[in-house]
């Protein structure tokens, strides 16, 4: 399914997508953390396809953000869930709506798959306007530090932190990152 937000499709990312892709993000963060981490993620079982998603304008992928899947963990009950890690757009094609579309229509391609829950450490400016909130008030935990304002959680089906609490648990990809 695409989705057009201007001339910008929104896309899962094909095979063709992944030079572009690791390329974006290194320029995005500066740095070869997040492209790693995709690149690392892409090739294990917490990977789902649907969910890499890109923005292409003009045939060239401008933007990229992905879910995968991660674990709520208190004792032994185990929450599946999601992260939004990373979310990068080109500098110049930012401020553009494109990272909104991206979050967006993410979102609801989680919701169509039957996921409950995604959390998110990020700009805590931006990812409420999506309905994230402090995890922290949620019961949801960091397995490490991170001011309280950065780690956000969003219910995709409303109730679905009912009863939930605990540390998540990020898939091992995640550990030369975070």
């Amino acid at each position: 399914m695409e989705d057009k937000t201007g001339s910008v499709i929104i896309r899962p990312e094909a095979h063709g997508d992944l030079k572009a892709v690791r390329k974006l993000n290194k320029r995005v963060f500066k740095g070869n953390s997040e492209s790693m981490l995709v690149d690392a993620l892409r090739y294990s079982s917490d990977f789902i396809p649907a969910l890499s998603l890109v923005a292409e304008k003009d045939g060239k992928v401008v933007g990229h953000i992905l879910f995968s899947r991660i674990k709520i963990k208190e004792q032994d009950n185990v929450t599946p869930a999601l992260a939004l890690a990373p979310m990068a757009v080109l500098p110049e094609y930012q401020n553009q709506g494109i990272g909104t579309g991206l979050v967006k229509h993410g979102l609801e391609e989680c919701r169509k798959l039957g996921h409950k829950i995604v959390v998110v450490v990020g700009h805590p400016e931006y990812y409420p306007r999506f309905g994230f909130v402090k995890a922290g008030e949620k019961g949801v935990k960091l397995p490490f530090e991170a001011p309280d304002d950065v780690f956000m959680v969003l219910e995709l089906v409303p109730g679905a932190l009912s009863g939930v609490h605990g540390e998540i648990e990020y898939p091992p990809e995640f550990h030369g990152v975070v």
